[in-house]
C-alpha cells in the first residue's frame, strides 16, 4: 500500500536518528510514490500545526513534541524477543465491561492499546493474553495505560481458568496463519535482499519502504505468544530478517537523502521503528 504524505514524512523523520528533513527531500521522496508536491507541503503544514514536527530552520523539520510518545511506542518491536519469559499457563486479563463505549476517540485508543499488547476478547469487555511478558501484570498495566487504556481498567493475572475457558483462550489467535506469515515474511525479505543490488537507488528505496513497512507492522502487532501456541523459532527467525532488512533500508534511504546521515543534536525524540496504524520506518 502506498504511503500517505503524512505517514511518509513521519516515517522518514522517525528513521533519521535525529537528523532534520528538508521540505525538498520530503517532496522528492514522495515523488517516488506518485504523491504530488502540493500534498506534501499541505501535510508539512498540518503536522507542524499539530506539534508532530517542528521547524528547525528554513524549510527543514525535526520531530515535534507530540511525536515523542509515538517514537517510543515504535521502538518496542526491536527488542521484542527480550521482553518475553517462560509461560506458566497463567493469563493476563484486562476488564473494560464498566467503561463507556459512546465516545469513539477513547474507545479506539483503548482497543489500539490492547491490540498492541496482543490482547484478544475472551468475553464481552474481558480481554486476555498469555502471561509470558517480563514484568507480568505490573509492567503490562503500566504500558497499557500509557498507550491509552483507561486507568480504571483492571489488569491482573488469572491462573485458575476452568478447562473449557482455558481452551477457548488458547484458540483466540489464528496461530497457523501466524506461523505461515513468519515464514513468508522471512523468505520475502531474504529474497529481496539477495537481489537488491540489481535495483537502482530509487526503485530500491521505494520497494524497501513498502516491504519494510508491512514487515514492521507485522512485528509491532505481534502478540508474542509462547510455545505451544505459536512456532517461536519461526518468529525469531522472522524478527532477525526484519532487523537485517531494516538496516539495509536505512542505508538505501540515506544514500538517496544524504541530509539524513548526520544526527541533529537538538532532536526532541530519538527515532526507532515500530508501529501503530501507519507505522514509520525506512
Amino acid at each position: 500500500m502506498a504511503p500517505t504524505p503524512k505517514s511518509l514524512i513521519l516515517n522518514l523523520l522517525l528513521a533519521a536518528n535525529g537528523a532534520a528533513l528538508s521540505a525538498s527531500d520530503a517532496v522528492a521522496s514522495a515523488g517516488l510514490f506518485g504523491i504530488r508536491e502540493n500534498s506534501v507541503r499541505v501535510a508539512l503544514v498540518r503536522l507542524n500545526a499539530a506539534g508532530m514536527i517542528q521547524s528547525c530552520g528554513r524549510g527543514a523539520y525535526l520531530l515535534g513534541p507530540q511525536a515523542a510518545s509515538l517514537a517510543e511506542d515504535l521502538s518496542f518491536w526491536r527488542d521484542a524477543e527480550q521482553r518475553v519469559c517462560a509461560w506458566s499457563g497463567a493469563w493476563l486479563m484486562a476488564c473494560t465491561t464498566h467503561l463507556g463505549r459512546s465516545e469513539r476517540g477513547p474507545l479506539r485508543q483503548r482497543e489500539r492499546a490492547l491490540a498492541l499488547l496482543g490482547f484478544k476478547a475472551l468475553a464481552d469487555g474481558l480481554y486476555v493474553r498469555p502471561d509470558n511478558l517480563i514484568g507480568h501484570a505490573e509492567l503490562a498495566r503500566e504500558r497499557l495505560h500509557k498507550l491509552g487504556l483507561d486507568t480504571e481498567a483492571p489488569v491482573f493475572v488469572a491462573s485458575d481458568l476452568d478447562a473449557n475457558l482455558d481452551r477457548r483462550a488458547r484458540h483466540l489467535w489464528r496461530t497457523t496463519e501466524r506461523n505461515q506469515a513468519y515464514v513468508r515474511t522471512q523468505q520475502q525479505l531474504t529474497q529481496w535482499l539477495a537481489q537488491a543490488h540489481q535495483l537502482d537507488t530509487e526503485a530500491a528505496a521505494r520497494e524497501s519502504y513498502l516491504l519494510g513497512n508491512e514487515a514492521i507492522r507485522q512485528l509491532v502487532f505481534d502478540p508474542l505468544l509462547p510455545e505451544p501456541l505459536v512456532d517461536v523459532a519461526a518468529r525469531r527467525a522472522c524478527h532477525r530478517a526484519v532487523v537485517e532488512f531494516d538496516a539495509e533500508g536505512h542505508r538505501i534511504w540515506q544514500t538517496l537523502l544524504p541530509s539524513l546521515r548526520m544526527p541533529h543534536t537538538s532532536s526532541p525524540a530519538q527515532t526507532p521503528a515500530s508501529a501503530p496504524p501507519e507505522q514509520p520506518l525506512h
